[in-house]
């Protein structure tokens, strides 16, 4: 069983209904082809550095997947298509890291942190 993290950037113009949607059927995907989704962070609106197929921004959507090489094979040929995508990546990683939000706003950050003071 090998660990990956996987990236999808959508359209800065998806609504947040069709992230749910795409979200849904991604992780279908995975568990389809005996994949599991150890955790899915949505990271928001994001700017971009480069202009991709006309969009500034794009709405980031994170994938921590365990499974065989099928499952990403079958994952991407299924993204390599989808009009409401501009990118996808995939690493393979040795272990999750699933304390750490990156993408965590500095006001949500603070909260937590004096929560727990």
């Amino acid at each position: 069983m090998n660990f990956y993290e996987h990236t999808i950037i959508a359209r800065q113009d998806a609504s947040p209904s069709e992230i749910k949607q795409l979200t849904d059927k991604y992780s279908k995907i995975v568990e389809k082809n005996d994949g599991e989704i150890v955790k899915t962070e949505n990271w928001g609106l994001l700017n971009l550095s480069y202009l991709i197929k006309k969009n500034r921004k794009g709405s980031y959507i994170h994938f921590k997947i365990k499974g065989n090489g099928n499952v990403i094979s079958e994952l991407e040929k299924n993204e390599s298509i989808d009009k409401k995508l501009l990118r996808y990546l995939t690493v393979k990683v040795k272990k999750f890291d699933l304390e750490t939000n990156y993408f965590v706003k500095k006001d949500d950050k603070e909260k937590k942190e004096s929560a727990k003071n």
